[in-house]
């Protein structure tokens, strides 16, 4: 996905708990700018927490899900970031499931739902993270 905004603005956006608040759930607690640290993020449907196992400023930053829903445990949240011009080019993988769940199919649209929420809050200044986000289905 590329954003119209600086890498380190959206650098920013994934290493804070107050960034992810803005985009992803507003019940977000934890150090996500700290190796070792853990976020833990809280949606109505329930909630999760990941540990922060790399940071490379303006590069990438990657989790593990360290407690949460079965499906997710140990699993990874991979973000890689790049400039090309005006843009900061955001590839994203939530890798390492350990079988396609119906669940896994769900979280995989609801993550484009909230990464279009990150795209809004850098190039407007409002995301709509949980409880405002767009809901897809009785997970939410």
């Amino acid at each position: 996905m590329g954003i119209k905004s600086s890498v380190a603005e959206v650098y920013a956006a994934l290493t804070t708990a107050e960034g992810l608040a803005d985009w992803y759930t507003t019940d977000t607690k934890g150090e996500g700018d700290e190796l070792g640290g853990v976020l833990q993020f809280r949606f109505e449907a329930g909630g999760f927490d990941m540990k922060v196992l790399e940071l490379h400023p303006d590069k990438r930053v990657l989790w593990e899900v360290i407690d949460g829903p079965e499906e997710w445990i140990d699993t990874h949240v991979d973000w890689k970031l790049d400039q090309v011009d005006d843009y900061t080019i955001v590839l994203f993988k939530h890798e390492g499931w350990k079988e396609p769940v119906d669940f896994m199919h769900h979280c995989s649209t609801k993550w484009a739902v909230f990464m279009m929420s990150l795209k809004s809050l850098i190039e407007t200044g409002k995301g709509a993270p949980e409880p405002d986000d767009v809901k897809i289905d009785n997970w939410n």
